[in-house]
């Protein structure tokens, strides 16, 4: 069963700077983001390539923002399904690109993603991409998912592209974290976060605290990530706090049987 994506269209994060939405969303009323951005500026950048089910829509917005032929990067953080979903599609239209991702990236997904080595820079974290008015610099996430992951600063705007961290619903399309109810952020940050990332039940907690200060020490005006809201301001420190806290703790109960049950039972009623 394909999910139930809400209506959206870019959102302008910061200068030159757009969130490609896309909202699933939940029988509550709440919804589950799974965003991409797009840089624009001397040589613009397409972060990731959203999810294939959406294809059409994700196309249309992302080519609102920016031409295909001007595109000159296009950054995969990682190798989930709904960061490359359309890697295919965008590489077709945007000739002038190249595309940035790792030797990890190309490893997992040999046999399954056909990805044009002649067309391909890999990069890991500490490197970085001159982009001709700004250099995006490659930083590890203070939680992931995936061992390839890999986020963005840009030093034009001081913004982070947290990938997979600081996960949280919205009461349905919301982009800003200021625009999210407490009680909402509260109740979904920590179970999201968990899930995501159960090693952090085994992690030594002052490595992982220099870990997370690696990338909160950057200069960071703002924070954008493919499943929370937007955060500025005293939320950036607020959300690290939040995932240092989650360190050697044990992952929270994650939904089984009887929330299926229960998730088909409301599907089976809004049909009906």
């Amino acid at each position: 069963m394909p999910p139930i994506t809400l209506p959206t269209s870019p959102y302008a994060v910061t200068d030159d700077t757009f969130l490609i939405p896309t909202f699933a969303a939940q029988p509550d009323g709440t919804a589950f983001g799974a965003h991409s951005l797009v840089i624009r500026g001397d040589e613009p950048v397409i972060v990731d390539t959203g999810c294939f089910l959406v294809r059409e829509t994700w196309l249309e917005h992302v080519f609102s923002v920016v031409d295909p032929v001007d595109v000159r990067w296009i950054f995969l953080s990682h190798d989930d399904h709904d960061h490359i979903g359309n890697v295919d599609a965008v590489l077709d239209a945007c000739p002038n690109a190249t595309l940035v991702a790792s030797f990890p990236i190309f490893g997992r997904l040999m046999g399954d993603v056909e990805l044009p080595l002649d067309r391909m820079c890999w990069a890991n974290p500490g490197d970085a991409i001159d982009a001709g008015d700004r250099r995006l610099t490659l930083v590890r996430p203070p939680s992931f998912d995936s061992p390839a992951t890999r986020g963005l600063h840009d030093s034009a705007t001081n913004l982070l592209w947290a990938v997979d961290a600081f996960g949280a619903l919205t009461p349905g399309a919301v982009f800003e974290a200021g625009d999210v109810p407490a009680d909402l952020y509260d109740m979904s940050f920590a179970p999201l976060n968990s899930w995501n990332t159960p090693w952090l039940e085994w992690v030594d907690t002052e490595r992982f605290a220099a870990h997370v200060h690696a990338t909160a020490s950057l200069p960071l005006d703002v924070v954008a990530g493919a499943h929370g809201p937007i955060l500025r301001g005293d939320q950036i420190a607020d959300a690290f706090r939040r995932t240092l806290a989650l360190a050697a703790q044990p992952v929270l109960a994650v939904p089984g049987q009887e929330m299926l049950d229960q998730m088909l039972a409301e599907f089976a009623a809004a049909a009906a």
